[in-house]
């Protein structure tokens, strides 16, 4: 693991990015990543300057999912405990969190990247970009992306996505009507931050309105329980998924 930080925040004129930061490992999911995830949401919805936020991965990879090396290391990394503890809690914030996120889907978001892409209220993907559901494989359970999948989509698009466990690339993500834009795959960064130039430029406040009356409609009485938190060891022991 490199010595930089696993999140870093990059402060705009009226909107912030957020970037993965673990570009050595393909950006791939650690407790120290996604509890940095989450307070940078936290430190950003209470700043009135910022309307809107651009979720991005380093040197161009989303994310890989859960760093299945580290969380499989001897000795277990200290964090070990956190993991899925970890992982949840973020995804409560991303639901909760008053302002749109723009997601920038650059060459994958696989299982957990999926699902972190999924969470994004606007995803731009490039032509050759991918996402992959592919627990499947790994005979794990997938309850991060069920639940973005039952909010966002239907359930014949999760059963194809998840039941198939393939990559699934751009132009067909935005047939599926999992994506709002695919662009070339050199452009998605700068399409991502054009979004976010436009929404701040409405009136303070509007954007937050916009998000909070989505987050209303969604119909979710309980978000603690309907974010369920994983009970299957079989990351554990599993590999990487395939292609």
């Amino acid at each position: 693991m490199s010595d930089e930080k696993p999140v870093l925040i990059e402060r705009k004129q009226g909107w912030a990015e957020i970037v993965l930061n673990r570009p050595e490992r393909r950006n791939s999911i650690i407790p120290p990543l996604s509890d940095g995830v989450r307070l940078a949401l936290e430190e950003l919805a209470d700043d009135e300057d910022v309307a809107c936020v651009v979720l991005r991965g380093a040197d161009g990879f989303f994310c890989s999912g859960v760093d299945l090396k580290a969380l499989q290391a001897e000795p277990p990394p200290p964090w070990k405990s956190r993991q899925f503890g970890s992982w949840r809690e973020l995804h409560l914030a991303l639901y909760h969190f008053p302002k749109p996120v723009i997601g920038a889907l650059e060459k994958y978001g696989i299982n957990a990247g999926s699902a972190l892409a999924l969470a994004c209220d606007m995803l731009i993907a490039g032509d050759t970009a991918f996402l992959q559901v592919g627990e499947i494989q790994q005979g794990a359970m997938m309850p991060m992306n069920a639940a973005w999948f039952k909010i966002k989509s239907t359930e014949h698009v999760m059963a194809r996505m998840a039941l198939m466990g393939d990559r699934v690339a751009g132009p067909e993500l935005l047939r599926l009507g999992l994506i709002a834009e695919c662009v070339a795959d050199d452009a998605v960064v700068e399409r991502c931050r054009e979004i976010a130039e436009r929404i701040a430029g409405t009136p303070t406040g509007a954007s937050k309105n916009i998000k909070l009356s989505i987050i209303s409609q969604r119909g979710i009485d309980d978000p603690e329980a309907f974010f369920q938190q994983p009970d299957s060891p079989a990351l554990l022991t599993a590999a990487m998924v395939k292609g």
